[in-house]
């Protein structure tokens, strides 16, 4: 069942030549009288069915030297008063066009054939006819019907390679958007990794560096405050690696569960509540080793929010400490505000974070570290996940301030590249 269309599909003309084999057996090519000699016979006989052989290239071409040979098989009285040879030729041939669409050229061969069998009915009623004779009738009935079975063949195959071709036309469409889905979800999976790594390695590496210049030069003034610097390097250190422990440990276990090994998770491992009070003290903990002042503020009821949306509020804070560590002068003040709202419809969390201006410019060495630019694209995919936004801008007294807003709801797909 499966091998005979796979060679059909393969060797189309084998197709052909059964047809012409169907249509040439058995041979009437013989002397009888009344019929005409055997190499009429033969001619005739040939323009019948050797053109059934090239129906598919020329179909047009091979349905009018079809339909000539039934004329002539007419007009010379070439089998006396029997056309079933014609017939079965010309049924072939009304088949292929009707299978290519050729509808004109198939009707125009019906015409030519209804035209050729009304001028033999004479012919028949003489030779068949009388009462309760039915040879006059039956024969051009059979060559009508055989006419209309295989126009309605022809459009059946029609019809069925139709929808074969737009079930697969589908099926490769169904395929090629399941593959640009796929594409997608790797690219917005890249692009939510790198954010993460960003986030981590910016933030960490920052704070280290920042600590480690403050460090140096407070060794001759304060020791104490060289421990204090030392201890924050060492564990801003340790929370980026068991971050970054994290995320590899996803990447190499795609299969694995996200709530065990999310990486937009935040470095706490408590309540959704408590961990993101603790994290963000210890956060911003970290900032006021080296002299520089920095308070929390937080306000709202804890409980009741999507554990991820605590996460990107708790990244949204790194990254904004980030900017202000990278770009505030080293006297200024910071100021960190989170109110996550009370519980209930219209619920929103809102993160500000604000630094003054300092009496001091910031140093271009070595404490100025480079920006890569990504950190408020970050922001503002993290924000869009939730519906939220960002603004981002200088304050009135010349500091620096980061204002996000997001809404404690089913997280929403995001288009945004980093």
């Amino acid at each position: 069942m499966e091998t005979l269309p796979r060679l059909r599909r393969g060797h189309p003309w084998l197709t052909d030549v059964l047809l012409v084999v169907l249509v040439a057996v058995p041979p009437v090519i013989r002397p009888q009288p009344g019929w005409r000699p055997v190499w009429v016979q033969s001619v005739v006989y040939a323009a019948l069915v050797l053109p059934l052989l090239w129906r598919r290239r020329r179909p047009v071409l091979v349905a009018a030297l079809v339909t000539a040979g039934f004329w002539a098989q007419y007009l010379w009285q070439v089998w006396g008063q029997e056309p079933g040879r014609g017939a079965v030729a010309l049924a072939a041939v009304l088949a292929t066009l009707t299978v290519r669409g050729l509808r004109r050229a198939a009707a125009a061969t019906v015409l030519c054939a209804a035209c050729c069998v009304l001028l033999w009915i004479p012919d028949w009623q003489r030779d068949y006819g009388g009462s309760g004779a039915r040879g006059a009738w039956l024969t051009p009935l059979a060559v009508g019907l055989l006419l209309a079975g295989s126009w309605v063949f022809g459009e059946y195959v029609r019809a069925r390679r139709a929808y074969v071709a737009e079930f697969e036309r589908r099926a490769a469409l169904a395929e090629s958007e399941r593959l640009a889905l796929a594409r997608v979800a790797v690219a917005q999976e890249r692009a939510r990794i790198a954010r993460e790594i960003h986030d981590v390695l910016a933030h960490s590496v920052s704070v280290m560096v920042l600590n480690a210049e403050g460090g140096r030069l407070m060794r001759h003034a304060d020791p104490t405050v060289v421990d204090r610097t030392f201890g924050v390097i060492s564990a801003t250190g340790r929370d980026a690696l068991d971050e970054l422990r994290r995320l590899l440990e996803v990447l190499r276990t795609p299969d694995a569960d996200a709530s065990s090994g999310d990486p937009g998770r935040g470095p706490g491992d408590g309540g959704v509540g408590e961990s993101l009070s603790a994290d963000l003290r210890r956060l911003v903990g970290r900032l006021n080793t080296n002299g520089t002042r920095a308070r929390l503020d937080l306000r709202g009821e804890p409980g009741g929010l999507p554990a991820d949306l605590t996460v990107q509020t708790y990244r949204i804070v790194q990254e904004a400490l980030t900017n202000v560590v990278k770009h505030a002068p080293p006297d200024a003040t910071i100021h960190v505000g989170v109110d996550t709202g009370t519980k209930g419809p219209g619920r929103l969390v809102r993160v500000q974070v604000r630094n003054s201006a300092g009496a001091e410019a910031p140093p271009e060495h070595p404490t100025a570290l480079l920006s890569s630019g990504h950190g408020l694209t970050g922001m503002r995919e993290r924000t869009a996940l939730y519906g939220g936004s960002v603004d981002a801008g200088p304050t009135p007294d010349g500091g620096y301030q980061v204002a996000a807003t997001l809404r404690p709801t089913e997280p929403e797909p995001s288009t945004a590249t980093p």
